[in-house]
Parts: C-alpha cells; sequence; structure tokens
C-alpha cells in the first residue's frame, strides 16, 4: 500500500508538473503581453513664417514632457534664450519613416518663427516635425503599460546593476539559489531591515509573469517549480529580456508602469541608451519597491535606496572611484510628475475607436501595441476647449441658463480631417458623445439644401428668381393642420431667391420646397454626404429633420469643398508595434454636385454672415475676414445651431440642454457666438471661393431683379451660370452711356 501511495503521489506529481510545464510554455512562447494601443494627436510642423510665439512653444514643449536643460544632454530637452529656443528634438518613427534627435535654434520675431537652423548641419532647416504628443490609449482589463525592449538595448550598466542588486549569480543557478537566500537573510539581519531579496530574477520574473500576488506556501512551491521550468526551456538572455519589460516600477494614476524601457521616459522624459549611472541606479534601485523609493514623493528615500546600488556597483568593480563620487553628487534629476490619462479627448478618442472598428478587433486595439496616428490638432483643440467654456459662461450668466451642453466639431477646410472636437460642456467626460450621437432638430441649418436643389436648374432658378413669401396651410398625416410663420411673424411678398436664405424666411423656403418635391431635396442631402434617413414632410424643410453634428459636419463638408464630397475622418494611418504599416486613410475626394450651383450658394452664405442671420458675427470676426455659414434655430428655441467655415477650417456648433428644454437662444444668439470667437482663435484665411468657368457675374438691380449696371441705385453684382442671367433690362439703365469708355463697350 505504501508503495501504492507513493507512486500514486509521483504520478500526481508528474501530472502537476506537466500541467506546469504547459502553463510556462503556453504563456511565454505566446503573446507575453497585452500592449495597449498608443494614440498620436498630429505633430507640430515649424517653420519659418508660422504663426507660433515663444511661450506657446514652451507650452507645447511642456506637453510633449521635454525638460528644461541649457545643455541639451540628451533627447527631449530645450532652454529658452531671449527670443530663441534651443531645442533637441525625441527621436521618432512616423507613418513615413524614421525621423531622428536634431539639435536646432528656432529664433522668433514676435508671435511668428522667423528662422529654424539645424545646429550640427550648420543649415537652414525648411520644417521641423516635433514627435507628437500621445493623446490616449485603448486598454485591456488590465491598465498596463510598458515599451518593449530587446536585451541588446539595454544599457550594460543596468544589466551589471541589476545582477548585483537582485541576483548576481543569474548566470550560474538553474532558477532558484539557495546560496542567494542564505545571503539575503544575513544581510537582512545584519542590517536590522530588508535590504535584499533572496528570489532569483528566475523565481522574480515567475512571480509577476505567471502568478497571482497571493502569499501561500503553494504560491512559493510553483514559484520554485516554474523557475526551474523556464530556465530548463529558455535561455538565460531571454529570461532577462523578459524580466527587463515585465518588472513593476511605478504608477501613473490607473495606469502601471512596467519595464525599464517606460521608466525611463516616466521618470526621465529620456531614452533607456540616454541613462546616465545616477539614472540607472534609481531605476534598480525601484525594483525593491517602486511605491515606497518612489523619488517624487519620497526623495530622501529614492537618494539612499540609489546610492546603495552604486555601492554595490562600485564593490564588484563595474564603476571606478571617481564615477561613483559623481554620480553621488548627481541630484535625482526625476522630471515633475506628468500624468499621460488614457483618454486626454475621451470624445475624440470615441470618434477614433469607433472609425477602428470598422476594421478591427476589439482585442487588436487593446493587445496588439498598435500605433494609431490621427488628425487632431492640439492647439485647436485647447483653443476649442477654452473658447466653449467660456462661452457657456458668459451665455448662462447673461440669459440666466443653467447647465447648458454643447458640441463642436472642427475640420480642416478641404481635406475633412477632423481637428478638433468636443462631445459636452466638460471635455474631459467620457460620458454621453453629443458631437457623435445626439440626434438634434437642425433648424434652419438644411435650408441650404434646398435652395441647392433649386440653383441646380439654372433653367428655372437663379439667384434672384421670385419667391413667395406669405402664409401657408398644411394638413399633417396625422390630420393636424400646420400653420409656420417666420421667426420676425411678418411676411415679406415676393423676394428674390437669395435674400429669402439671407434672412432665412421661413414661409418662402416651404413654399420652394414644395415646388421642388421633397424627395428631390432628400437627394440632395444624401450627395452632401448626409446617410441618416429623412421622414419625407414639409416640416422638414424647416429643419424638422434631425441630425447629429457630424452629419451636418459632413453635409456643410461638402459645400465648402464646392462639390466635392470627403469622407471626415480623424485617422491618417494605423502601425504595427514593430512600425510596420498596416493601415493607411488616405484623402478621397468624389464630386456629387456641379460646383457652379455650390458657388453660387456659397456667395450667399456668405451674405448669410454679412447683412442677414448670421451678421453679428462681425463683432467678434475682423470686418475683412470673409467667411460663409448658416445659423439654425429650432422650435422654441431649444436648440441654437451654427455651421460654418473660413478660408482654413469648418466649424460645426450645438448649444442646448439634453432633455429638450428651451435654452432661449437663437443660432445667433448662441452657438454662432462660440463659433466666431473660436475662428477669431484659430482661422488665419479668409474665404476665397474658386469661381467655376461657368460661372459669370452680373449687375441685377434689385428692386426689379432685372439687369442693370452699377449706375442703378440698387444695382448689385450677383453670380449666375453663363446663360442663366435675365435678359431684360432694368428701366433704371441710362439711355445713353455714362462715359466713353460704357460707350465704346456697347457698340464693340
Amino acid at each position: 500500500m505504501l508503495w501504492q501511495g507513493l507512486a500514486a503521489a509521483l504520478f500526481g506529481f508528474v501530472v502537476y508538473l506537466g500541467y506546469l510545464n504547459y502553463t510556462v510554455r503556453h504563456q511565454f512562447e505566446g503573446r507575453r503581453w497585452a500592449l495597449p494601443a498608443s494614440v498620436y494627436a498630429a505633430p507640430l510642423e515649424l517653420y519659418q513664417g508660422k504663426t507660433l510665439s515663444p511661450s506657446q512653444l514652451e507650452r507645447l514643449l511642456g506637453q510633449l514632457n521635454y525638460r528644461r536643460d541649457r545643455q541639451l544632454s540628451s533627447q527631449a530637452s530645450f532652454y529658452r534664450k531671449g527670443s530663441r529656443l534651443f531645442v533637441r528634438t525625441r527621436a521618432f518613427h512616423f507613418p513615413d519613416g524614421d525621423q531622428p534627435s536634431l539639435r536646432v535654434s528656432l529664433r522668433f520675431r514676435g508671435a511668428q518663427i522667423s528662422s529654424v537652423y539645424d545646429l550640427e548641419q550648420e543649415t537652414q532647416l525648411p520644417l521641423l516635425r516635433l514627435d507628437p504628443v500621445q493623446i490616449g490609449s485603448f486598454y485591456p482589463g488590465r491598465k498596463e503599460d510598458r515599451t518593449l525592449i530587446k536585451l541588446e538595448q539595454a544599457p550594460q550598466i543596468l544589466i551589471d546593476a541589476l545582477l548585483a542588486v537582485e541576483d548576481r549569480n543569474f548566470y550560474q543557478h538553474h532558477g532558484i539559489s539557495p546560496r542567494a537566500i542564505a545571503r539575503a537573510l544575513w544581510a537582512d539581519i545584519k542590517a536590522g531591515r530588508v535590504v535584499q531579496g533572496g528570489s532569483t530574477i528566475t523565481q522574480q520574473l515567475v512571480k509577476n509573469f505567471f502568478l497571482s500576488p497571493e502569499r501561500s506556501i503553494l504560491r512559493k512551491i510553483n514559484e520554485a517549480l516554474m523557475a526551474l521550468i523556464l530556465e530548463a526551456r529558455y535561455s538565460k538572455d531571454e529570461i532577462l529580456e523578459a524580466y527587463l519589460n515585465e518588472i513593476y516600477l511605478g504608477q501613473d494614476g490607473a495606469r502601471s508602469i512596467h519595464g525599464f524601457g517606460l521608466a525611463s521616459e516616466f521618470y526621465f522624459s529620456r531614452p533607456l541608451s540616454d541613462l546616465e549611472p545616477h539614472h540607472i541606479a534609481l531605476l534598480v534601485g525601484l525594483v525593491r519597491g517602486p511605491i515606497y523609493y518612489n523619488p517624487r514623493t519620497h526623495p530622501k528615500r529614492a537618494i539612499r535606496r540609489r546610492n546603495l546600488v552604486l555601492d554595490l556597483l562600485y564593490r564588484q568593480g563595474k564603476i571606478d572611484a571617481k564615477t561613483l563620487a559623481q554620480a553621488k553628487r548627481k541630484p535625482l534629476d526625476v522630471t515633475p510628475y506628468f500624468h499621460r490619462p488614457s483618454a486626454r479627448h475621451p470624445a475624440f478618442l470615441d470618434l477614433v475607436k469607433r472609425q477602428l472598428g470598422l476594421e478591427y478587433q476589439e482585442e487588436d486595439l487593446t493587445s496588439e501595441g498598435l500605433k494609431i496616428f490621427t488628425s487632431l490638432d492640439t492647439q485647436i483643440q485647447d483653443a476649442l476647449e477654452q473658447v466653449a467654456k467660456r462661452t457657456l459662461k458668459g451665455l448662462e450668466k447673461g440669459y440666466r441658463l443653467k447647465q447648458l451642453e454643447t458640441s463642436v466639431i472642427v475640420t480642416q477646410q478641404g481635406s475633412g480631417e477632423i481637428v478638433a472636437l468636443i462631445g459636452g460642456r466638460d471635455p474631459r467626460n467620457a460620458g454621453f458623445n453629443r458631437a457623435l450621437d445626439s440626434v438634434r432638430p437642425v433648424g434652419s441649418l438644411i435650408k441650404p439644401a434646398v435652395y441647392l436643389t433649386a440653383l441646380e436648374q439654372p433653367e428655372r432658378y437663379t439667384i434672384v428668381s421670385p419667391l413667395e413669401d406669405k402664409p401657408v396651410t398644411l394638413k399633417n398625416p396625422d390630420g393636424s393642420v400646420w400653420r409656420p410663420k417666420n421667426y420676425d411673424h411678418k411676411t415679406h411678398g415676393t423676394v428674390p431667391l437669395y435674400q429669402a436664405l439671407v434672412h432665412s424666411y421661413n414661409l418662402a423656403t416651404i413654399h420652394l420646397g414644395l415646388k421642388l418635391g421633397l424627395s428631390h431635396i432628400a437627394q440632395t442631402l444624401h450627395r452632401l454626404g448626409v446617410e441618416r434617413s429623412v421622414k419625407l414632410y414639409p416640416s422638414m424643410l424647416l429643419g424638422a429633420a434631425s441630425m447629429t453634428p457630424l452629419d451636418v459636419t459632413q453635409m456643410y463638408q461638402t459645400l465648402a469643398n464646392q462639390g466635392f464630397a470627403t469622407p471626415l475622418r480623424a485617422i491618417h494611418a494605423v502601425l504595427s508595434n514593430d512600425n510596420e504599416p498596416l493601415q493607411r486613410y488616405p484623402l478621397t475626394i468624389r464630386q456629387t454636385i456641379d460646383p457652379a450651383p455650390v458657388f453660387i450658394l456659397n456667395t450667399i452664405l456668405q451674405q448669410v454672415v454679412r447683412e442677414g442671420t448670421g451678421a453679428s458675427a462681425y463683432s467678434i470676426l475682423p470686418k475683412d475676414f470673409t467667411v460663409a455659414g448658416k445659423t439654425g434655430t429650432t422650435n422654441d428655441l431649444r436648440d441654437s445651431w451654427f455651421a460654418g467655415f473660413s478660408g482654413d477650417y469648418l466649424a460645426v456648433a450645438w448649444i442646448g440642454h439634453d432633455d429638450n428644454r428651451p435654452t432661449r437662444l437663437t443660432g445667433a444668439r448662441g452657438a454662432l457666438q462660440l463659433w466666431a470667437l473660436l475662428m477669431r482663435k484659430i482661422s488665419r484665411q479668409p474665404l476665397l471661393l474658386t469661381q467655376p468657368d461657368d460661372i459669370e457675374w452680373v449687375w441685377i438691380d434689385t428692386a426689379t431683379r432685372l439687369r442693370a449696371d452699377e449706375t442703378c441705385p440698387h444695382a448689385r453684382r450677383l453670380p449666375f451660370v453663363i446663360g442663366s442671367a435675365p435678359k431684360e433690362t432694368s428701366p433704371c439703365m441710362s439711355s445713353f452711356p455714362t462715359s466713353p469708355k460704357r460707350w465704346f463697350e456697347n457698340w464693340f
């Protein structure tokens, strides 16, 4: 019976050992770590003539965690000297290739860069691209972060220090070391406290990589057995490399810092290759207790621990007396705590994740270490957040309102790249994303689609076609009667088409829309890029149709691009963790509407802001800065909208309440104020429309809507599709030319 019992026990032990062997092989040979995806903003590009002050650049370098260092002793360092900034950039791998670290000098003249000079090559640089700000990460369940390194990338002094402190017999033992356990116990007794650990590096790796942190006899047995298995199956170098990437070395909020590659950046904002002996000694000292020896919160403890590591290196002959003395005199040299949130701009990251979700599984996004390069412009995003906060505060105070909500999307006018986005009044809140998910009536923002449908038929409608702005009564499908009114509760008789849109006359728009046909207008919306279905009720003509701010942005993006549909995009490229290109998102353009009627419509939208419902924009913008746009207001003043564009940016702004309470804000009093303040901050190019070849400008007498010349009292020069302008001349035109030049033109 005894032998049978022993045999059964031996069999059970062998089976259990086989199970441990399978566990070790399965986890160690598979994907060892779930690496979060890193999401980057668009890089800042510096060049002569760029509008940027030295102080602004200093703040941007702070966002990138650059250090002030007059010696520029390592990457990611800078200093300022008067109107010059000296920078040593951080090497970075972009989707289009590697960019090495550069030493540069930037001169400023006021708030503008006057030169970018390469200090090493002694030449002017046409363009300097800084490494991009990491704006977030997509994590798996556990928020572990690390920067993987190869063993050959680790400085030799790091290996020497690690082995000196943690496992000096690493290359001699087979996973466990009785001698190390005895030596650590004796050292702890002499010191009266724990100064050395008895576990080998292999055991520490097993404990962190395979096992739970619980303290029990079974776990210690498993640790020893798995350490032996690991040593039997894998080389010392493989084990050491895994340890360098696995070890826990600090905490950044909910994000845990693992591995020496990431810890080097976290504590010193330097790559591992740039670290000096006193930096290395501090990192190795943290292995024993990252929280207890945290150099930012317990600097005295950290210095004592660092110096102990340096002493061990000296006693083992790894550094000389001079290096020891110099290293001990050095300060800790850690950078101020720099928290990197997992979602610095959660609404924008939500959009990025949704777009990626069309092509990647959730597991890929949270475990493969993807590098995602986006279109976000951090300067514009910061400006948007500041303007939105100030505008909402002012509106709430001025109109005695509470807790207004907002959402804003900003794109590059030509490319459709989303450069800034907020989904609510708190841009750090990862809750309901109004920019993507709030489906609201759009009010008069839909009217350009109605007028564009008309202008696409130049044989029937031109910019001066007469429209009836008179009462209308319509019966709804449920039998109820709908009697819409103009905002001013007046009727304006017969008005030219452009005036009806400039002043956003509801009655004229309804009469026009019904003649055109609701289905035709719905088709125009679809060609403008609106994919959301629209119910074909007459009330849709006044904006009862509901859309998200993203839908509206796509619609106006096509208008800004003169009829060329450009899908909105937030991502430039995706790279693997090894910097292999996986996906690029190039600019795609497709003409969906003839540019001529869009050109005419956009000239009207310019007048909307000059003299119509959007005129208050010029109480904020410079009078000579041309823009185009449209206000939107819904029933009972529940939604305040504005959509508009300059020469470089397009923005759509919404202000309202989530519970649909009235805001007492029209589009002009609310969203337009936010839009104009934002444009004043970010836009540098006024809108200059590109005139199509089939457009001509004709003088029109606005009183009669007939052809005129500039001598007529009410003459206005307006665009027409060639051949569609009125042929009949206005009585205001002189029978005889008023100048020899005009006489000559009439005859020849």
